[in-house]
């Protein structure tokens, strides 16, 4: 246990924190559709930037197939195709400059960033009509945010919001999914993926069952139910955190 540990160069503390964020992500991710980065990621930063983006994404990749499979009859086939190719262009854009930054701190910063931006846009009550302009344009934003940060789902949560729960969730969460693969695609073809990635991600596969299996017997009873002003909140206290921190470490 010691070496697995002095391999990712982490405290078990630290892991555990992970492992704690990823499961709460997973659970909110599979009831709502959205949410596995906007709440993981600012709290992953907060105690390991160093696994940011790719650690995250190569988690998310699980998260969005089992996801996906339970609603999969919900996806309209027509709304995939400029969905998927946005966020694939966006994703090889958003690898380029990833490949410019390398401070640790930076990526924490502008994961701070990207989360409030997000919840802002899930707060703004914007109606934007689902077409395949809007859908490219929001995959292409989702795969700039997503590959950077490991933030992608607002744009789309901002065109599904007002959709009926399952449609919503099933759709987003196939774009979740496609949005995970094409960014670790992406960066790794610029080389930042790694091997600690790959072990940081498949211990934290745990979190992800226990998250997800957890959510499986609330999802009817709680389609409902609000669970965004939680996961908002905590969210928008981890960014402002991580923001303060670059602020005054500069």
């Amino acid at each position: 246990m010691t070496e697995f540990f002095a391999v990712l160069d982490i405290s078990f503390g630290i892991w555990f924190a992970c492992f704690c964020a990823v499961t709460l992500s997973s659970f909110i991710q599979r009831l709502s559709g959205q949410a596995f980065g906007i709440v993981a990621a600012p709290l992953i930063a907060l105690v390991a930037p160093q696994f940011l983006p790719a650690g995250l994404l190569l988690l998310g990749i699980s998260v969005g197939l089992t996801s996906t499979a339970v609603d999969i009859s919900a996806i309209n086939k027509a709304e995939i195709i400029p969905g998927f190719f946005g966020r694939a262009l966006g994703a090889v854009l958003a690898a380029m400059v990833a490949a410019q930054i390398t401070d640790v701190d930076m990526i924490a910063g502008l994961t701070g960033l990207v989360v409030l931006a997000g919840i802002a846009l899930s707060l703004s009550g914007i109606r934007v009509r689902i077409a395949p302009v809007s859908l490219t344009l929001a995959g292409i934003a989702a795969g700039l945010m997503g590959t950077i940060t490991a933030v992608g789902a607002p744009p789309m949560a901002l065109l599904y919001q007002h959709e009926p729960a399952k449609r919503s969730r099933a759709m987003q969460n196939a774009f979740f999914f496609w949005g995970m693969c094409v960014s670790v695609l992406a960066l790794a073809w610029q080389g930042l993926v790694t091997g600690r990635h790959l072990v940081f991600a498949l211990s934290l596969i745990p979190a992800i069952v226990l998250g997800l299996s957890t959510s499986m017997p609330l999802a009817r009873r709680m389609e409902r139910k609000a669970l965004r002003p939680y996961a908002l909140g905590l969210s928008a206290f981890a960014a402002t955190t991580l923001i303060l921190r670059l602020i005054l470490s500069h």
